[in-house]
């Protein structure tokens, strides 16, 4: 195009923010026009960054994050994808040498009226939703002409037009236009317009589509004016004002990108005294910009930016597409459906494009668009299930691409130091949520764990430990890690404690244990400061947990608190890590619980017997940890002895709950501190006629539910199997739908082979004297022998020695004195042997 065949004025581009065909046709407007400027809007202060875009570091989608320097909590969001015109702007006027700008309203201005409007908000009592911390900004909020998704004011008979447009409801310019078209879906329109248009080449004219819809949005302007959007006006008189600027400095030559709703604003007469009367007496706040990977998960979202759109990974594939988007986009779906193991063959591709494109045609569409694909692909390779779809809507549709920015781009000194950690620890962040296994006896895997715990430490959501699939000990632990865009924010916020990942943990570390009002809280503390490894606030935490201690009496709150102090002193000691305070103050707490639990587990209701046997479990396990810790130099020794006197005591009390007594005889028969015969009384008295059934249902569950392997002692004594088999049968009519659900909760608890087991035994009838006194062939339940087969049992031996790295077994005669096994077993062994201890309870 000639400077004489181009239109007067400016060049005014409208466009739909996240928009492939809008895209498209502003590379083609700016191909045609050649201007000598590009204005875009955006946030000025990131003029200082716009060079970055062009560095091949730098791969959308990203966004510019902008946040207020004295609260980095208070931040906004500009995000850009490839398919996003604003981009394509950026990027065509670094390639063509010609200066390009952001001419929208200052982040500094647009941060602090978020700021200011959400004070009012909760000066006037509202909840005040914190939309402008770590929220998206408004000034990059409005796709073609206000958020997506906001309601449709010509779907209401009741809205007028002429009414104020303050009370309007935000207006959505392309929902409005669709309806005036007879359809009931903008996207759909918003395709067969723009995006199948520019899909068969485009207009001949590249200028005409924004002329078009320049005279829609006019229209539209005035009927609604401002759209519900009052802040526009502020936003539109800066934008004008840059706009003469720029219009001073490079004549006529100036192209602007905007969101098409703003056009008739920039295009309007207005006096430069009446712009800057608008943006007189704006609140300010020193902001701090710079850019961010996003991506097109986020984007995909609504909440808080209103130019979201549903399905950023198929604009991605129109806007990557150079031809045949249908064809390439199955082929697409094929491949990730045979990466997830379904058949998938080359004529399914085949008849989902003709599928795709007849449905196209019965609907009157000039192309398949997403709902015809998505539709053929359901018909055509998922065989009609919603299930694979749903693959295919998030992996493709949505879509898990992740941006990348360069190392150049500013950051502040603590996302700098994290950058260089997941670097060095080939840890990469990534949008996809993934599972990361450590072995923490392996240098990397143990330095990813501490950075991981010190981000956790900071309130930095990158990572969440998970129960592992192959151990529960201290040598290994599972990660569930993902990445969002929002991290960068929580990043900012905790780089006022530090300008590097360990120092800025250890400083919020000591802040916790001050401001700490609970025991619990300091020993949970205390645990998080030793799996991060901060030796430098362990004192701190320490004097806080000495004080906290000294002063709880509660026995529950003392009960709560050991566990955690507990595993604190087992990291320690596979760790390496000096735990000497720590052993004292455990050993201190355990003494008190052992005193003080007995009275404390009498006159309970339901609910806090269900608590206090919890607490019971935790102390138990607590104990055992402390005992077997050699790093602890308390005097322990005769502690599971104490508490083995405790736990009988709570067995043989009537005025103790139930479930508490079931459960203190549990834990004395799995230690082998209680006989199989004192076991067996202990539930006939508890199952005695005399026993009012919840009393006795609550003792079962106490003694036989939750605990690992309760179902298998059922199996294998058949003497407690027949005492509760014989109780549950005199249960009388009017009293078994009360135990019934206390019951059902008990056994519902037991893996399905175990339920299936205890059936047939049951079924059968359990023999007097166990297995060994079934006689006759045929006479024992299926998978059950008369007798345990020795010779078996003993080939077994080897094998699991083996495996569990355990010393050959001594020659027959010889045998070995008792404890000479474990006393040769590793930190390691003992934990291989305590997670093996139930499959070969179960597998005898």
């Amino acid at each position: 195009m000639t400077s004489a065949e181009r239109p007067a004025g400016p060049l005014l581009l409208g466009v739909r923010h996240h928009g492939p065909g809008s895209a498209r046709a502003v590379r083609a407007a700016l191909d045609a026009a050649s201007p000598g400027a590009v204005l875009v809007e955006g946030p000025p202060e990131g003029d200082a960054l716009l060079p970055l875009a062009a560095d091949e570091g730098m791969r959308p989608p990203v966004a510019l994050l902008a946040h207020a320097v004295d609260d980095p909590g208070q931040a906004a969001f500009w995000p850009l994808a490839a398919f996003s015109p604003e981009w394509v702007a950026i990027r065509w006027a670094l390639a063509h040498d010609v200066p390009v700008r952001f001419i929208d309203l200052p982040a500094a201005h647009s941060l602090a009226m978020t700021r200011a409007e959400e004070q009012a908000e909760q000066a006037a009592g509202g909840d005040g939703d914190g939309g402008g911390r770590a929220g998206h900004g408004t000034a990059a909020a409005d796709c073609a002409g206000g958020p997506s998704g906001a309601a449709d004011p010509s779907a209401d008979p009741s809205t007028d037009p002429t009414s104020d447009p303050a009370a309007q409801a935000p207006v959505d310019p392309v929902a409005v236009l669709a309806g005036a078209a007879g359809y009931d879906d903008p996207e759909r329109w918003w395709e067969d317009v723009v995006e199948h248009r520019a899909q068969d080449g485009g207009p001949a004219d590249p200028l005409a589509p924004f002329a078009a819809l320049a005279e829609a949005m006019t229209a539209l302007r005035e009927v609604y004016g401002d759209g519900g959007h009052p802040r526009d006006a502020v936003r539109e008189a800066y934008m004008r004002i840059q706009l003469r600027k720029a219009v001073k400095e490079f004549s006529d030559g100036v192209a602007v990108v905007c969101g098409a709703w703003h056009v008739p604003a920039l295009g309007a007469r207005t006096t430069l005294t009446a712009d800057r009367a608008l943006l007189k007496g704006l609140p300010k706040v020193r902001t701090g910009m710079t850019w961010v990977p996003w991506s097109h998960r986020r984007l995909a979202r609504h909440s808080g930016y209103g130019a979201g759109i549903d399905s950023p990974g198929w604009y991605g594939h129109l806007f990557e597409a150079a031809d045949r988007p249908v064809e390439r986009w199955m082929t697409k779906v094929a491949g990730l459906l045979r990466d997830e193991d379904r058949f998938v063959s080359s004529a399914h591709v085949i008849e989902a494009v003709r599928l795709a494109g007849s449905l196209a045609a019965l609907r009157g569409r000039p192309l398949a668009g997403l709902s015809e694909t998505t539709d053929a692909i359901r018909a055509v390779m998922c065989e009609g299930s919603d299930v694979p779809l749903a693959l295919v809507r998030d992996r493709l549709v949505v879509g898990e691409t992740l941006g990348e920015v360069p190392d150049t781009a500013p950051a502040v000194p603590l996302q700098r130091d994290l950058a260089r950690q997941q670097r060095t620890l080939r840890l990469k962040p990534e949008a996809q949520e993934r599972e990361l296994e450590l072995d923490l006896r392996k240098d990397n895997d143990a330095a990813r764990s501490r950075l991981l715990h010190r981000l956790r430490l900071l309130a930095v959501g990158w990572g969440e430990p998970v129960a592992g699939r192959a151990s529960t000990g201290t040598f290994r632990e599972s990660w569930l890690l993902r990445w969002e865009p929002e991290l960068y924010v929580q990043v900012a916020e905790a780089g006022t404690w530090g300008t590097t990942v360990l120092s800025a943990a250890t400083a919020r570390a000591g802040a916790l244990a001050e401001a700490a009002t609970t025991l619990a809280e300091v020993t949970t503390l205390a645990e998080q400061c030793l799996l991060a490894e901060l030796p430098e606030a362990l004192p701190v935490v320490m004097r806080a947990l000495a004080d906290r201690a000294a002063l709880d009496s509660d026995v529950g709150h003392l009960a709560d608190a050991l566990p955690a102090l507990a595993r604190t002193l087992r990291y320690g000691d596979v760790r390496s890590t000096d735990t000497t305070a720590l052993g004292e103050v455990a050993a201190g707490l355990a003494e008190r619980i052992r005193v003080g639990l007995p009275p404390a587990c009498t006159g309970l209701d339901a609910d806090g017997a269900e608590e206090m046997r919890r607490r019971v479990d935790g102390v138990h396990t607590a104990i055992g940890l402390l005992s077997g810790t050699a790093r602890a130099e308390a005097d322990t020794d005769g502690l599971r002895e104490r508490w083995a006197a405790v736990l009988h005591g709570l067995a043989a009390r009537d005025t103790v709950a139930g479930v508490i007594r079931g459960r203190a005889a549990r834990l004395l028969l799995d230690e082998g501190r209680l006989g199989e015969d004192e076991a067996a009384r202990l539930m006939g008295l508890a199952l005695s006629p005399g026993t009012p059934p919840p009393d006795a249902a609550a003792w079962i569950e106490g003694f036989v539910g939750g605990a690992a392997g309760g179902g298998m002692l059922l199996v294998h004594d058949e003497r407690l199997l027949g005492l509760v088999d014989a109780w549950l049968t005199g249960v009388p009519a009017d009293t078994f739908v009360d135990v019934l659900p206390l019951l059902r909760r008990t056994f519902s608890a037991y893996e399905a082979g175990v339920r299936r087991t205890l059936g047939e035994l049951v079924r059968r009838g359990p023999a007097v004297g166990g297995p060994a006194a079934v006689s006759g062939a045929g006479a024992t339940a299926p998978g059950f022998g008369p007798a345990l087969d020795g010779a078996r049992a003993d080939a077994v031996e080897p094998v699991l020695r083996l495996l569990l790295d355990l010393p050959t077994a001594p020659a027959a005669g010889g045998a070995a004195p008792p404890g000479s096994t474990g006393d040769a077993r590793t930190a390691e062994n003992t934990e291989s042997t305590e997670n093996a201890e139930e499959p070969l309870g179960a597998t005898g």
